[in-house]
């Protein structure tokens, strides 16, 4: 099934290929190289605006919170409704996504964003605002990420077609985590300067951007996809597919794994910066800030590789989860701090080379459903298991939560790594290679043929 101009779908693995691996030949890019693309150049340039919006509504939205009921629980029901219409709906969405055409739904779910921050800036400014209308705003927001989360994914690859596609979710990565960055350190200073509201109103106004983009691109350079008829069982459908195909199913499980248990940074690092360190608000911002630094030049990293293989995601999944071990038995802030970095890096490499196998192992009819499983996993996870992160972390301290977390995303890392070898029909080769001693995995029949004869 074509793509557009050539760009094949990403054939799965059969009876006869067991293999689980994305069919990209390795190789090297620039690190920019999607941006030459002028349609995906405009998406880029729209989401830098819209995501810096997005963090400061983020922190505007905690702050009112907490400020109209004085209540941490306040401020995790927020979080709680605003993830849960991915949790009830996000397999729903990506039926539809699959079914629609990507740009105009991008329309309307970046309007309907608009809207609602639009509506929370009047409500704040004319000084109305109860935090039920926080709760309103929080779950419509929720809902409408519904569709834009699978839709943005998976425009992307309409956007650039496959040969770019790493290289584009790599970038997008970055974009975020830039706005990471900037977005928290702009919402501060407005909200002390002149208030919540103002925040919320640059957020509603930061939606033009991407809207003028999406409509300034030109449809003939999309690489067009078929889109799935209206039918019924496409949600069975598509987790059937999901089901079939190990490269997809145990990808999803590990980015499972590792959201839920590992990547409950609010809880861990609050709890070292008040328990552990003693240091405050200022050293949990210096955590955070490290970690984007990281993530930032993860995404970069990312892009620069071009490739995106299942063994370089079990991998980064292995030294993330150790690096959180590591960070855990830290003795000083400062170091602890430091390794804030290495963790950032290798949690977005994560990120972003699941995400982009999967999208090169799906079949383009297929993305939207498999985009929002992946999804709802992945920003899923997290709601689930802070929870009990935070009871080991309350029970047993702050070391042993982040150890805990981390020594539940190194093991799902080595059992998923070990499953996908066995399905590929991969051993273990032990061996040297110019002075120096490698462990790899290699094909059963290439490790047999070097294996001398007794």
């Amino acid at each position: 099934m074509s793509t557009g101009s050539g760009a094949a779908s990403a054939p799965a693995p059969d009876g006869h290929d067991p293999t689980p691996r994305t069919p990209d030949a390795p190789r090297r890019t620039s690190m920019f190289a999607s941006l030459k693309v002028r349609n995906y150049r405009l998406f880029f340039m729209g989401q830098v605006v819209s995501n810096i919006g997005t963090w400061m509504q983020r922190i505007a939205q905690d702050w009112l919170v907490l400020s109209l009921t004085g209540s941490s629980a306040a401020v995790g029901i927020t979080t709680a409704l605003q993830f849960l219409p991915m949790l009830l709906f996000g397999l729903y969405g990506g039926v539809l996504v699959d079914r629609w055409r990507k740009r105009p739904t991008l329309l309307g779910t970046q309007s309907a964003m608009a809207v609602t921050a639009l509506a929370l800036a009047v409500l704040t400014l004319t000084g109305h605002v109860q935090v039920w209308h926080v709760y309103v705003a929080a779950f419509a927001m929720g809902l409408a990420t519904v569709l834009d989360n699978p839709a943005r994914q998976s425009f992307v690859a309409e956007l650039v077609g496959r040969d770019q596609l790493q290289n584009a979710v790599s970038l997008n990565s970055a974009n975020f985590q830039s706005a990471r960055l900037v977005g928290p350190a702009v919402a501060g200073l407005m909200i002390t300067g002149v208030g919540t509201g103002w925040a919320f109103l640059a957020n509603g106004l930061s939606f033009v951007a991407p809207l003028s983009c999406l409509l300034l691109m030109r449809a003939r350079d999309l690489h067009a996809v078929r889109r799935s008829p209206r039918g019924k069982g496409q949600l069975r459908e598509g987790l059937r597919y999901v089901a079939g195909r190990p490269e997809l199913i145990w990808t999803i499980t590990l980015v499972g794994f590792i959201g839920t248990f590992g990547f409950n940074f609010p809880v861990f690092l609050s709890a070292f910066a008040d328990d552990v360190f003693d240091a405050g608000a200022g050293a949990y911002s210096l955590f955070n800030t490290l970690m984007a630094v990281g993530s930032l030049a993860g995404a970069l990293l990312a892009a620069r590789r071009g490739t995106a293989r299942l063994r370089v995601l079990i991998a980064a999944a292995l030294a993330f989860g150790a690096l959180e071990i590591v960070s855990a038995a830290a003795p000083a802030l400062w170091l602890f701090a430091l390794l804030m970095v290495p963790i950032g890096v290798f949690s977005m490499t994560v990120n972003v080379t699941a995400n982009t196998s999967i999208q090169m192992s799906t079949d383009p009819a297929m993305r939207g459903r498999v985009m929002a499983l992946y999804m709802m996993v992945f920003l899923g996870g997290s709601p689930v298991g802070a929870p009990i992160v935070g009871w080991v972390t309350d029970t047993y301290g702050a070391r042993a939560g982040f150890a805990s977390g981390g020594a539940v995303a190194a093991t799902a890392a080595l059992v998923i790594g070990l499953i996908l070898a066995r399905v590929g029909n991969l051993r273990l080769s032990v061996g040297w290679h110019r002075g120096h001693p490698q462990v790899r995995f290699v094909p059963r029949e290439r490790r047999e043929a070097l294996t001398p004869a007794a």
